[in-house]
């Protein structure tokens, strides 16, 4: 976290306080050493966001084909990561270069086709079944570790969790699509594909996370805030459960509402 000198106003009036502010700054991740995004990000767990960036975008189809990610030479303008593919796998980096940097905020910007996205999804299984209790009671559960967001109020957060309410994994950043990349990318080495976790993300529910969902082949996937209609039409494509508005009072069931005990 980063620093900064600012001027509160409140109803007592001005006063100079230092307030705390999310670090973000680009990332450049190579394929082969050939560069095919820029993402802009929190620093930190980046091996764990090059792979869960690779997986979810279809770079690759499962973690045993990434040998490793090394850091190459940095700069002042960011960090740079090479992903080293498993002998025998090949992939055309041209297919994945993207041409503007990738914001914070954006996941599927660059894509050429929704169908190109839409293809390197997984089976997604007919369960988990999760209690409506349960899934209550997650959003308070994936709170109580959003220590970075206590802090300055502007940084997203992903939490996986088993149908029982166990909290798995965890994982933070200045960009929603990071912060899933990031809790992918930390769960895959180890655990692949993801097909019995419930996804909970702090934010809305756009294609772009659905999609990353599926990918990882999560089937449920719950945001504290809305659905837009094309994640809503994808989750229903694939036989997902979509879950918006999710509080400790009750949420919205777009579709796959099975799931749901």
């Amino acid at each position: 976290m980063s620093t900064q000198p600012i001027i509160r106003y409140s109803a007592s009036g001005a006063e100079p306080v230092i307030d705390e502010l999310a670090d973000e700054s680009p990332v450049e991740f190579r394929l082969g050493g050939v560069p095919i995004a820029v993402l802009m990000r929190t620093p930190g767990d980046d091996e764990s966001l090059g792979l869960g960036f690779s997986l979810t975008e279809g770079i690759v189809l499962n973690p045993g084909e990434v040998d490793a990610i090394r850091a190459v030479e940095g700069s002042s303008e960011g960090d740079r990561y090479d992903i080293s593919l498993t002998d025998g796998v090949e992939v055309d980096p041209e297919q994945f270069r993207r041409n503007l940097y990738t914001s914070s905020s954006c996941g599927v910007c660059g894509k050429a086709s929704i169908d190109a996205v839409r293809i390197t999804a997984r089976s997604i299984p007919e369960g988990p079944f999760v209690g409506a209790d349960t899934l209550t009671s997650l959003p308070a559960l994936m709170r109580t570790r959003q220590t970075g967001f206590d802090r300055t109020g502007s940084i997203h957060a992903a939490a996986a969790f088993t149908s029982d309410g166990t909290l798995v994994a965890f994982a933070e950043d200045v960009g929603r699509h990071n912060a899933v990349d990031k809790l992918v990318g930390g769960l895959a080495a180890d655990h692949w594909p993801l097909s019995d976790l419930t996804l909970i993300v702090s934010g809305r529910l756009s294609f772009e996370m659905v999609q990353k969902a599926a990918v990882s082949g999560i089937p449920l996937i719950a945001g504290i805030s809305g659905a837009s209609s094309l994640a809503v039409e994808l989750g229903e494509e694939l036989g997902m459960t979509v879950i918006g508005f999710l509080a400790p009072d009750g949420f919205n069931v777009y579709c796959g509402d099975e799931r749901v005990r």
